[in-house]
């Protein structure tokens, strides 16, 4: 199945790769809702949402619109870690497009601050 490279044109966020049947207005759609479905997940210890935390690693849409998603965690131990999973996958299930969301819980590379946006370095005062 063929892919084409998006970029979200921002340091350290996904390059979501969407499938090539898809028109680009379709594409472009699914990419804002997608990225504002991740934006409503947030680490319950943490006040800011795993996109700008930059625990998205990958984004990829086939041309069935099923949607798989590489993320970490800020910690391998992380309490939510059997949970979060779930919550990443409803979110992006329920844009409207989307046939069905799978996340795949990646460790390398581990993540640290630097992943993170300047929005939410202001959130966690980590300038």
């Amino acid at each position: 199945m063929a892919m084409t490279e998006v970029s979200t044109d921002t340091p350290n966020r996904p390059d979501i790769a969407p499938a090539a049947a898809l028109p680009p207005e379709e594409i472009d759609r699914l990419t804002d809702d997608i990225v504002a479905a991740l934006k409503t997940v947030y680490d319950p210890e943490i006040p800011v949402d795993i996109y700008e935390l930059g625990l998205v690693y990958r984004v990829e849409i086939d041309d069935d619109r099923k949607v798989s998603i590489d993320m970490t965690l800020t910690a391998p131990g992380c309490p939510v870690a059997g949970e979060m999973p779930g919550w990443v996958e409803n979110a992006v299930a329920a844009v409207q497009g989307v046939q069905s969301a799978k996340v795949s819980m990646v460790f390398d590379p581990p993540w640290d601050q630097s992943r993170m946006s300047d929005e939410a370095r202001v959130a966690l005062d980590m300038w």
